[in-house]
């Protein structure tokens, strides 16, 4: 799907033209073009970023090919960017991500993405509604993308926050339960954000520190904003990544605690069953072949040793309470 506009004095005068119109207003000043590429065919890449704009083979090549860390590259009259939108899915544990690529010019915007992308949707309403707001120029519509693509993190990484946050009521209120998988996966997808935001920062702090030459010094300001929100998701994944360690050693404690409350209940089980063993393996060698006995009756021998037991059982049950071992 290929959509354009075609902007003056930042006005909308004119939407979806021809390639041809594209080429005659490309080199006139006084006129601001933005194409949003979707989902693009090899044709209308050729025909786009080849036969319009002429791009650098090398940019066209990144542009076409699926990158899994931002960029970007400066050419003569324009920068190319590569970024990503970011969507999870609470619950299944699903972390996608979705490439956008930017070629900004002094007067043009390129946009190209294979998947719908709601930044773009957004941006496309608000220039629709008030475009000399947003397409001024160039460079504060692709803040105005940025911005509204950094809009998709927050609400992904408070997602992830509160499924880290109900894992951990969930191990304290079930100890038995293992949960150990759901931390380890957790943890793989709060690694996967934070290789996303990371690059995601550098390239956006080279604009934000005025590298590039095609944004304008008074929307620096704009881009550090932009930059600052990058920290703050950056400090949010990290957060949950403490958290989940901290989950994980909760966790691994409380097992260890069942563990050693099973090892104690068996110890004193086995501490209690001495005076079995030693009562039964002392009389059974001086009682000849029970209940057939010489002296005394045999009844009176059962008595007796199961007293024995009795006796030295509740001692030993006495003391190891005494001892609060128990």
């Amino acid at each position: 799907m290929l959509r354009s506009f075609i902007f003056s004095q930042g006005k909308l005068i004119y939407q979806d033209p021809g390639l041809e119109v594209l080429r005659l207003v490309l080199y006139d000043d006084d006129v601001q073009l933005w194409v949003d590429m979707e989902n693009p065919t090899a044709q209308e890449n050729k025909e786009v970023l080849e036969g319009v704009f002429n791009f650098h083979p090398l940019a066209i090549e990144d542009c076409v090919t699926l990158s899994e860390r931002p960029k970007a590259d400066e050419y003569d009259n324009y920068i190319f960017l590569v970024v990503h939108a970011m969507n999870y899915v609470a619950g299944k544990h699903e972390l996608t991500t979705s490439e956008l690529n930017l070629f900004i010019g002094k007067n043009f915007l390129v946009t190209c993405h294979c998947e719908p992308l709601r930044c773009v949707m957004a941006t496309i309403e608000r220039v629709r509604k008030n475009a000399p707001l947003v397409a001024r120029a160039p460079d504060r519509l692709t803040y105005h993308l940025l911005d509204a693509l950094l809009d998709q993190y927050e609400p992904a990484m408070e997602a992830l926050s509160t499924e880290i946050e109900q894992l951990e009521h969930r191990v304290l209120a079930a100890h038995a339960a293992n949960h150990i998988g759901n931390v380890v996966t957790l943890k793989g997808v709060v690694q996967k954000m934070r290789q996303i935001v990371l690059p995601q920062r550098e390239v956006i702090a080279r604009v934000a520190h005025g590298e590039f030459k095609i944004v304008r010094a008074h929307l620096l300001p704009y881009f550090r904003d932009l930059l600052d929100r990058l920290a703050h998701i950056n400090d949010m994944a990290d957060n949950d990544r403490e958290a989940l360690t901290g989950v994980l050693q909760v966790h691994l404690n409380l097992q260890q605690m069942q563990i050693n409350q099973i090892i104690k209940v068996l110890t004193v089980l086995a501490t209690l069953a001495l005076p079995i063993l030693a009562v039964t393996s002392y009389y059974g060698m001086n009682i000849q072949h029970m209940p057939n006995t010489d002296w005394p009756p045999w009844p009176y021998a059962y008595a007796w040793i199961l007293g024995m037991i009795l006796l030295w059982t509740s001692l030993i049950w006495w003391w190891i309470k005494k001892k609060g071992w128990y």
